[in-house]
């Protein structure tokens, strides 16, 4: 019995290690995406300032 519940006890770690690596992803991505967005909104207020220079 005791092994069963180590078993146990590992799955559940295994599990905690996985999920905290998906959330890590999940953050690492949404900050790429705002990164990328952002750098979208400086190009176009770029472009219209040059524009509005021509």
């Amino acid at each position: 019995m005791p092994f069963m519940h180590q078993e146990l006890v590992n799955d559940r770690i295994q599990t905690f290690h996985r999920e905290a690596e998906e959330y890590r992803l999940v953050s690492r991505l949404r900050r790429v995406q705002r990164a990328r967005r952002d750098v979208q909104r400086a190009n176009d207020r770029l472009r219209r300032a040059l524009l509005s220079q021509g």
